[in-house]
């Protein structure tokens, strides 16, 4: 029989040691979802952690696997999901002659990772009277943020509460005082703030340090985290990705369309991002365009 893809897991990494463990502890569950099926499984990060994409791929090449499926382990299509991951797949490719990628689209808002929402806000203590803040990464990509807000919606859409408003923890307005701010002008008492994050980290410990507010009472849910739920939904993207569906937005993308004030990155050339851990980077490598 011949040999299935293997599924290369793309993290972002983090500066937080806890965090990135919840990551590879990720990885180690979803390879024992699929060891039935005989499908090889790896995890690397983009930066910061240990071990970076090039020595997961490394790790699946030296086991015979010269086909892939990589998955970008991200709630909304970013820089890192549209340009880097790519780029760094692209020079993975240089390495290793002969070895293809098929290329798998973000978590997204998918009814798994709206469900998982909706836990961590009972486990806070939500009821129909309290005001959610969901608090999300913010980027300078419009189309990311924008992805966010439109997970508040369905939040607030499908979930008995008073409101559900949204904020950025860097990058974007509003931030976490501001989104906590407007949450009391609307009348809130009570405020459950949601990270909008996959594991524990430097910036999930920001947002709760930063929710406070006069006259609030407040509450700050969990991360995702890793789930059975969560490893499904990534086994779903690996399955996409291998047979082409993959879906992607590129209708308010900055990098084919010009959206205004944002013109300038327009087919912008992507390049992988330099990993501490890489020791073959290679340094000429271009990247790609879009």
């Amino acid at each position: 029989m011949t040999t299935p893809p293997a599924l290369l897991i793309a993290g972002h990494g983090t500066a937080d040691e806890a965090g990135a463990e919840e990551f590879r502890a990720f990885a180690d569950r979803v390879g024992k979802r699929l060891a039935p099926r005989s499908i090889a499984v790896a995890g690397g990060f983009i930066e910061l952690s240990p071990p970076p994409i090039a020595d997961a791929v490394a790790e699946l090449v030296s086991g015979g696997r010269t086909r892939i499926a990589a998955v970008p382990l991200m709630l909304v299509a970013a820089g890192h999901a549209k340009g880097d991951i790519p780029a760094a797949l692209a020079r993975e490719k240089l390495r290793h002659p002969g070895l293809t990628f098929a290329y798998g689209r973000p978590l997204g808002p998918h009814p798994t990772v709206l469900s998982l929402l909706r836990e961590r806000l009972s486990e806070a203590g939500s009821d129909p009277g309290t005001m959610v803040l969901l608090v999300g990464r913010g980027s300078t990509d419009p189309d990311a943020n924008s992805e966010v807000a439109k997970v508040a919606r369905l939040l607030a859409e499908t979930t008995d509460t008073a409101g559900v408003e949204y904020a950025f923890v860097s990058l974007a307005p509003p931030n976490v005082a501001q989104g906590l701010a407007r949450c009391a002008a609307l009348g809130a008492r009570r405020v459950v703030v949601l990270p909008y994050f996959l594991f524990g980290g430097v910036l999930p410990d920001r947002v709760k340090a930063q929710s406070v507010h006069p006259g609030l009472d407040i509450g700050v849910a969990g991360v995702l985290g890793d789930t059975d739920a969560l490893a499904d939904l990534v086994v779903e993207r690996y399955t996409e990705a291998l047979a082409g569906d993959i879906r992607m937005n590129c209708d308010s993308c900055v990098y084919r369309v010009a959206l205004p004030g944002f013109e300038t990155k327009l087919g912008a050339p992507q390049t992988p991002h330099h990993h501490p851990h890489d020791g073959h980077h290679q340094h000429g490598f271009d990247g790609h365009h879009h």
